[in-house]
């Protein structure tokens, strides 16, 4: 394989920092970009910059044959065409190359039990509907010719080492405590993401790029797992202690979120929690192959184990 270089965006990032370590294993020469490097990883050229210059994200992409858009601003600072704006600078950053760009299940409705690249999205939020814009923007980008664009759309992410992520901040949050906390439908099952291997669906897909078209979205299953199968593998991976289960404090989050635009926008999906919402590629599973990747219970203990050692510290 020829040498390559990419440029990842939003590198301290679950995604981005994921992105980083299995590029760096594939050869690629790899070049980070955000604003101060909080977990710096060896072998990755950082660069140090500010979102908003485009001169910044300029010179951090300068040399890379591909950007991965790791960038993604906290939900309370979506609206007003920040998204879109920020969206706009990273697109003129990348002109001429292939933009990576991870996608989520926000572009679709409720009754979508099982959405293919070829399903009609339907937004039912404030924030689905922005990310279907900002998909939009790409593809208009795309056929234009100014880039390249591949969108890998997957479930919530987990896995984020230094607990950047959903899991971390909700599921784990009482882990001290022995408890862990739930959804309350503890038979609906949630689509899940495990960030490592997200990274090597990139890789997967990037080294293919060469036969894609300029615009192409696939669609990541990861693991779809209900409340009550991700408790069991928690369980399992930590045998030594005896956990109890509690449920995610809406009424509560909802009142917090009447004066929290943060928690405000995470209360707004809990629709993605409610509804059973899987992902289905059939080109994407022969990209990768056979048992690509973990089994959901791998996944959990690969994050919970550390997570309690830790703790136990």
């Amino acid at each position: 394989m020829p040498f390559n270089t990419i440029t990842i965006l939003g590198i301290t990032g679950g995604i981005g920092y994921a992105s980083a370590q299995a590029f760096l294993k594939a050869g690629w020469r790899v070049k980070g970009f955000a604003r101060a490097n909080r977990h710096p990883i060896q072998g990755v050229e950082f660069i140090a910059g500010n979102a908003g210059s485009l001169d910044d994200l300029k010179a951090a992409t300068a040399g890379s044959d591909l950007v991965l858009n790791g960038l993604n601003l906290p939900y309370h600072q979506w609206g007003n065409g920040a998204a879109e704006n920020l969206l706009s600078r990273v697109i003129a950053a990348s002109a001429g190359k292939t933009m990576l760009f991870p996608g989520n299940i926000y572009n679709y409705a409720a009754t979508d039990r099982i959405i293919t690249p070829t399903t009609p999205q339907r937004p039912q939020t404030y924030r689905g509907e922005i990310r279907q814009r900002m998909e939009s923007m790409l593809e208009s980008a795309a056929k234009s010719g100014d880039l390249q664009a591949i969108i890998l759309r997957a479930g919530n992410f987990y896995g984020h080492p230094f607990g950047g992520d959903f899991f971390a901040h909700l599921i784990l949050r009482e882990a001290e405590k022995n408890r862990i906390c739930l959804n309350s439908r503890r038979e609906t099952a949630n689509a899940w993401a495990y960030l490592p291997d997200m990274a090597r669906a990139f890789v997967a897909l990037t080294e293919r790029r060469q036969s894609f078209g300029s615009f192409e979205t696939f669609h990541f299953a990861g693991h779809l797992a209900t409340p009550n199968q991700t408790f069991a593998a928690v369980q399992k991976a930590v045998p030594d202690r005896w956990l109890k289960q509690t449920s995610y404090p809406w009424p509560l989050l909802k009142a917090i979120g009447l004066f929290n635009p943060l928690i405000h926008g995470l209360v707004e999906m809990r629709y993605i929690w409610d509804n059973e919402i899987g992902l289905k590629d059939e080109r994407l599973e022969n990209i990768l192959g056979e048992n690509f990747g973990m089994t959901h219970e791998q996944a959990i203990a690969e994050v919970v184990r550390p997570y309690f050692a830790s703790k136990a510290a």
